[in-house]
């Protein structure tokens, strides 16, 4: 389904069908609606009451996806003031309980006291090349729980470096994203 420029939907869960602003930023690009349908249909088993992260979450339509599908919490971390106030007006309008957003740089929030996620969401700016940085600072920093799930979106032709405990699941490419998620798994050793 095709939305006006400035407006996306949610396809799924409590919230389904309704809309969130988009707010017109240079390099926001949100997660397309086949892609999110795909990756919630592998996520459905787990879902359900997981505490998630949406690292460099612009728009939040991933994050409040989670929230829609039955997620119990969802932590928002985004560094651009006018995209954060657009998704804490999201959250606000659409009265999605238990999303919270911080106005800050990924890497930097990282920095502070762990709290492990069963779920993490890394999209970051494909031109800010984030992917393995903020993936080893999710893996060394006590952040992700035993078996966490990790999503990653990319480029098509970009398969980014990642901790080696985190083992391939699934991944599909959709136009010129490649989407793929993994599962974390204790006791093998990092890279």
């Amino acid at each position: 389904m095709n939305t006006r420029p400035g407006r996306i939907r949610i396809i799924g869960g409590s919230l389904r069908n309704s809309r969130l602003d988009v707010p017109d930023l240079p390099g926001l690009r949100p997660t397309p609606e086949r892609v999110r349908e795909t990756l919630f249909n592998w996520l459905a088993p787990t879902l359900a009451g997981v505490r998630a992260l949406d690292l460099c979450a612009g728009t939040g339509a991933l994050g409040i996806e989670a929230l829609s599908r039955g997620a119990a919490q969802v932590q928002f971390v985004e560094r651009h003031r006018a995209a954060a106030d657009a998704l804490r007006g999201n959250l606000a309008r659409l009265k999605a309980v238990g999303g919270e957003v911080a106005t800050a740089d990924a890497l930097a929030w990282l920095e502070g006291a762990p709290r492990p996620f069963g779920l993490v969401f890394i999209d970051p700016p494909f031109a800010l090349d984030l992917w393995a940085a903020l993936a080893d600072r999710l893996e060394q920093g006590g952040w992700l729980a035993g078996q966490a799930r990790v999503y990653v979106e990319s480029p098509r032709n970009v398969v980014p470096r990642l901790p080696a405990n985190w083992l391939l699941q699934r991944e599909s490419v959709a136009g010129d994203v490649r989407h793929a998620l993994y599962r974390r798994a204790d006791g093998l050793p990092l890279s």
